[in-house]
Formats: structure tokens, C-alpha cells, sequence
């Protein structure tokens, strides 16, 4: 697989694991560092469909925050986690109502002064307004929907003003816009029909998808809704065959997503299909199974830096204390807990005290360099970068089906708006 321009933007295992120099202990003895801690909140979907790409972003933050405590804590803090689960049986993936349950729970300790999460968009709107109130600020490594950053909905997200939720990736202002970009100019795509599963994550990407496959000439033929808790999609899929588009384009999750790539495959085999980073990676890959994900075009928000050979330690690392291959989202959830570490370091350097207002305001000038690259946000809390990466899903017989880095091509940087 190829490596892009973006290896330049990956800095050496070496240097990021490194960063406990910079986020090591500043008192004169551990005693000192042991005598104080800050908790920092986890709140992922670790139950349900979204669980196993959950479980890889907790890996991974869990990973940065064990690293900063091995070496004494951060500026003589230890940090201690609060995990929380948004996920429930009744929703069967994430589920906004446990997730504004969780962060309720969690600003009731003001020993929590960051949050790291959530994964989906749905959580990042129900927690969002509550976070706000108590002026605690969260980074996501995968929630998409630019509406929870955009000033135009600041009263309804961010009531106190301040930006609030801080994000590792870029949005679907820019993924679904520039999936489309892909679907025009590399696949020659020139009718469509588009879906996506009702939640806030999905229905705001394939919105953004169709705005700009409009703009780029490609005939959308119809757009319909998937229930995630239905079984059986082949009304919607026999709708679409006798349309002969030639794609389609999910905006989801992996709940719908799973069963839409498994009847897909039996009733329209031939058609283009893909979507965002809903049928990207380990809860798609492994629900959906090959060969029915077989040819799915994906993406995710942010640069592709798995296979980049400044990442073989780090992925060695993670690999070797959680038994299973990172996921890319995985990069920037550690990332995240960087962010957060750092902010840390810097209110405890300065002499401020290390709460929730302080921290929150050392996240918004965050310059931080990470395993991406240069991390920085806007004044919405957005990050700078504004990359797109593309992937199709090809099985290789070398690797096992699970594998969620050599069982999908890497495509490189889909076209820019």
C-alpha cells in the first residue's frame, strides 16, 4: 500500500512516546506526584454495534494517559480515568440519552477537569449543552457532524459561548463534500441514490455528500432512510436496483451499515458502494464480514498514518499491550489524550489551578505536535487539518479477515472542495 505526503506529517514512536518528558513529573519526588491527581472522563459506546471501534479509541487514550503515569504523572499530577459506557441494550449501539446520563455523572466530581470522547455525533449533541454549563471541555477523535462546533448553533451547544468540544479530526463539512469530490472525479460516478440511518452522524454526512454530488453533476435518483433496529432492507435495495443508479451512498453506522453491506451484496452486487467513517473500520469490517464489505469504498476524517513507517513502533506498542491491531481512529484518540495531558502540564507549569476552566482554556492554544502532525484548533474548537482519506475495502488472503489495516486499500487524500 502506499504512503503519502502525509508521512512527513508523522513524527517517530520515539518522539511521541517520548512526550512523558514533556508531560513527566515536575515535583521533587513521586511521593509529591502521588499526593495529587485530576481525573480525566472516558464516554465511548463500549456495548452495542459501535463497541469494537470503541474499544480500540479507549485502547488508545488509555494508552497515552498510562504512558504520562508510568513516568511520575503529568507536572506532578497523576491522572486517574472515569470510563463511562453510552451504549445500551435498548438502542443496540450509542445512545445520546445514556450519553447526557454519563456527563451529568461526570461534572458532579470537580475533580474531572477534561473529558475524552464521544465517538459518535448523536453522543457529541446530547452532551455538548451539559458540558457547556459546566465549562468542561471534551476532544473527540471521531465525532463528525459540524453542526456541535458551528457558530450558528452556539446557543443550542455551547450556551456559556466558549468553545467546549475540540476535535482530532475534521468534519463532514469537508469528508462528505470531498467523498463526493471522489466519487466524481476518480470513480465517474453520474447517478447515485443515497442513504442514511436517521441519526445526527448520518443524515448530516450524506446531506453534505449530496450537496456537493449536485454541485458536481451526478444525478441523485433518490434518498431514503434505513432503520437501524429493522432487519430487513431489500424493499429499500429492490427500489434502488429497478432505478439503475450507478452507486449508492450510506450515511451511517455500522448497525444499519452491517446488514445494508450484507443484503446489498445479494440484491444490487455490481453497484458502486460507500459511505464515510460509519463502514470504516473494526464494527463495519468485522459485522459485515467479506465478501459483502468487498469494493466498499470508505473514508475517514482525518490523514491515513497506520501503514507509514514512522508508526511501526507505535502500532508495535499498541499491539503488544492490547492484543489487537490499532484502527485509525485509534491515532487520534491518542492523540487527544495528549491534547489533554498537555493542557494539563501547561496550567500546572503556570501556576493556575488545575481545574476545569484552566484546562479547558489551555486546550483552545493547543500547539501540540502528535503522532498527526502539528495539532491546533480553531476558535470553534475544530482542528486546523482539514484532510479526508479514502480506502476501499480488498480482502488479502495474506492477512486474517479481521485485520482492520491490510484487509482495505489505502487510496490517499480524497479531492478537496
Amino acid at each position: 500500500m502506499q504512503v503519502t505526503k502525509h508521512t512527513r506529517r508523522a513524527f517517530s514512536a520515539a518522539a511521541i512516546l517520548g512526550f512523558a518528558s514533556v508531560v513527566g513529573i515536575v515535583g521533587s519526588s513521586n511521593l509529591e506526584a502521588q499526593e495529587k491527581k485530576v481525573k480525566v472522563g472516558v464516554i465511548l459506546p463500549l456495548t452495542g454495534a459501535d463497541a469494537e471501534a470503541a474499544i480500540l479509541i479507549k485502547y488508545a487514550a488509555m494508552m497515552a494517559i498510562d504512558e504520562a503515569n508510568s513516568k511520575g504523572g503529568v507536572a506532578g499530577y497523576k491522572i486517574e480515568t472515569v470510563i463511562l459506557d453510552s451504549g445500551t441494550a435498548t438502542a443496540g449501539q450509542y445512545d445520546p440519552a445514556q450519553a447526557a446520563t454519563n456527563t451529568k455523572k461526570l461534572i458532579t466530581d470537580p475533580m474531572v477537569v477534561a473529558n475524552i470522547g464521544p465517538e459518535m455525533s448523536g453522543e457529541g449533541k446530547a452532551m455538548t449543552p451539559i458540558l457547556s454549563e459546566a465549562d468542561l471541555a471534551t476532544i473527540t477523535p471521531s465525532s463528525t457532524n459540524p453542526d456541535i462546533t458551528d457558530p450558528k448553533f452556539a446557543a443550542q451547544f455551547k450556551p456559556k459561548g466558549r468553545a467546549i468540544y475540540f476535535r482530532t479530526v475534521t468534519t463532514d463539512a469537508f469528508q462528505g463534500p470531498n467523498m463526493a469530490n471522489f466519487f466524481a472525479a476518480n470513480l465517474k460516478v453520474k447517478s447515485i441514490f443515497i442513504l442514511d440511518d436517521s441519526g445526527a452522524y448520518g443524515v448530516g454526512i450524506a446531506d453534505s455528500f449530496q450537496r456537493q454530488a449536485e454541485k458536481n453533476g451526478i444525478k441523485v435518483l433518490g434518498r431514503d432512510q434505513l432503520n437501524p433496529k429493522e432487519a430487513d432492507y431489500t424493499i429499500i435495495l429492490t427500489k434502488i436496483k429497478a432505478l439503475k443508479p450507478d452507486a449508492i451512498y450510506y450515511g451511517g453506522t455500522s448497525q444499519a451499515g452491517v446488514k445494508l453491506a450484507k443484503q446489498a451484496y445479494e440484491v444490487i452486487p455490481d453497484l458502486i458502494k460507500g459511505g464515510g467513517d460509519g463502514v470504516h473500520g473494526a464494527s463495519f469490517q468485522s459485522g459485515g464480514g467479506f465478501p459483502a464489505i468487498e469494493g466498499w469504498y470508505s473514508t475517514i476524517a482525518g490523514p491515513h498514518l497506520l501503514e507509514d513507517p514512522a508508526m511501526a513502533g507505535w502500532v508495535t506498542n499498541f499491539m503488544q499491550k492490547y492484543g489487537t491491531l490499532p484502527g485509525d481512529y485509534a491515532v487520534t484518540a491518542y492523540d487527544g489524550a495528549l491534547v489533554v495531558l498537555d493542557a494539563i502540564k501547561r496550567v500546572a507549569e503556570s501556576g493556575k489551578a488545575v481545574n476545569r476552566s484552566n484546562v479547558r482554556d489551555a486546550m483552545q492554544t493547543t500547539n501540540l505536535k502528535t503522532l498527526q502532525g502539528v495539532v491546533s484548533f480553531d476558535e470553534n474548537g475544530d482542528i486546523k487539518d482539514r484532510t479526508v482519506s479514502v480506502f476501499q475495502y480488498k480482502r488479502d488472503p495474506k492477512y486474517p479477515d479481521n485485520d482492520i489495516i491490510h484487509q482495505q486499500q489505502y487510496l490517499g487524500p480524497a479531492p478537496q472542495s
